[in-house]
C-alpha cells in the first residue's frame, strides 16, 4: 500500500517574501526559489497551492516569465 493519500490536499509551498513594510518581494533571478513554485513538468502552481494572493500570483507568473527568457529556467519537462 502506497503512503501517500491522492485525496489529500497537495502540501502549500509559501516562497514569497515580504519587508518589514509588508511589500512583496519577487525576485527572477532567485531560481531555487521560483523553481519549487513549478510542477515537475514545468507549470506554474496555481495560486490555492502557493497559499498567495491574485497580486501576488500575477508578479509570482510574471518573475518566472522573465526567468524563462533569460535561459535561468526551463520552459518544458525535457530539461528540468
Amino acid at each position: 500500500m502506497s503512503q501517500f493519500n491522492r485525496f489529500a490536499p497537495p502540501q502549500k509551498v509559501k516562497v514569497i517574501k515580504k519587508t518589514a513594510a509588508g511589500k512583496v518581494i519577487i525576485d527572477y533571478k532567485d531560481v531555487d526559489k521560483l523553481r519549487r513554485m513549478m510542477s515537475p513538468n514545468g507549470k506554474i502552481f496555481t495560486k490555492k497551492r502557493t497559499s498567495s494572493t491574485a497580486g501576488e500570483q500575477r508578479m509570482l507568473s510574471q518573475a518566472i516569465k522573465r526567468a524563462r527568457f533569460m535561459g535561468l529556467l526551463p520552459y518544458t519537462s525535457a530539461t528540468l
